[in-house]
């Protein structure tokens, strides 16, 4: 080699190659871009930067589970595309995190929100909603409520307590009860249950709130699990349906946490509290509950009903869609694919998704 190219070859640039951001950098930009958007400043506090860690490490978890949940499908109900980040609607998940965040609702709080994905089928992309857990539904009324109780109590009223409420007349001056247990060690079955907001300042405000077991049950979810909930669940060997189990569950924690709902969602919200960051929350009940519609009209659209029952039903046709325990076989409905934090007979109750 001459001289002339050895110098050449030392005066040559270095390519350096170019990093490219991680995907937590990725969502940090765009949330920083939007709270920079939202509020006039770009800079972020260190708590809201925590925050928004949060966020990310609580969304890539769920995401990697949906998309195993998705993989475990057969592949004749398996939407095609990935449960990825590639795949979110970044845009309006940065919106919706900065309004979440502001609000105050923390991911990595037991209890505060829960994020689900679910497939937008106007934009082909995933959209994220997040569905706010009973301490979330608390600190929601407790920020935007006219007028917040000083107290909130909560209890379940069982066969061998003493229960009596006391009503506001012409004897009583506030609203009030009487409550007794009786036996703490076996207080036999749910009867009920009550919650009682209370005014130290203002007692002629205090509300008393009676629900009886049914009341409890048409507050129910749906889709209630059998591990949180008790009662029958499919039993599952080897990939086979092979009949059905009886799981005693947590009913006694999750009736309560029904009423605890109940006693926050009733705390009227303020209009003069109303901020773009509540609005951004009603707008994503409004954006889930209209998918949720789409996606049972679709499912249930050109069934033919037959009204008739025969003798002996045939067995499912080859091309039936079969019960799938790993998940819905419903393409669209993720709701489901959200497992609570060691789903399983000894499931925690404080786990359950939608509570």
């Amino acid at each position: 080699m001459s001289t002339t190219d050895h110098a050449k070859q030392q005066a040559a640039p270095t390519v350096v190659a170019k990093k490219e951001p991680t995907q937590s950098e990725r969502f940090m930009t765009k949330v920083i871009s939007e709270f920079g958007s939202s509020v006039g400043e770009v800079a972020l506090t260190n708590f809201q930067k925590r925050l928004a860690q949060n966020y990310f490490i609580a969304l890539d978890a769920i995401l990697k589970l949906t998309e195993e949940k998705r993989l475990k499908k057969a592949e004749k109900y398996r939407d095609a595309l990935p449960v990825t980040w590639q795949n979110v609607n970044m845009e309006k998940l940065a919106r919706d995190v900065v309004a979440m965040a502001r609000v105050g609702f923390d991911p990595s709080q037991p209890n505060h929100i829960n994020p689900i994905p679910y497939k937008n089928k106007h934009t082909n992309k995933y959209d994220i909603t997040f569905i706010e857990g009973y301490r979330g539904i608390e600190l929601k009324a407790t920020k935007y409520g006219l007028d917040v109780p000083d107290h909130v109590t909560v209890e379940l009223v069982y066969s061998t307590d003493k229960f009596r409420p006391v009503k506001k007349d012409s004897k009583n001056k506030y609203e009030g009860y009487e409550f007794e247990i009786v036996n703490a060690f076996d207080r036999g079955d749910i009867v009920g249950g009550f919650y009682y907001h209370s005014f130290s300042q203002a007692p002629e405000k205090n509300k008393l709130v009676i629900m009886t077991k049914k009341d409890i049950e048409k507050r129910k979810p749906d889709h209630a699990s059998a591990e949180f909930w008790g009662g029958e669940k499919d039993k599952w060997e080897n990939g086979k349906n092979v009949g059905k189990e009886t799981v005693e569950g947590w009913y006694d924690k999750m009736a309560w946490k029904t009423i605890y709902r109940a006693a926050y969602g009733d705390i009227t919200i303020d209009s003069q509290k109303i901020d773009d960051d509540y609005l951004r929350l009603k707008q994503m009940e409004s954006d889930f509950a209209e998918a949720e519609v789409d996606e049972e009209i679709r499912a249930n659209a050109n069934r033919t009903i037959i009204d008739v029952t025969p003798d002996d039903p045939p067995a499912s046709s080859p091309d039936s869609q079969p019960e799938d325990p790993t998940g819905s076989p419903d393409p669209y409905d993720f709701s489901e694919d959200v497992p609570p934090k060691g789903a399983s007979s000894n499931a925690n109750p404080d786990d359950e998704v939608l509570f």
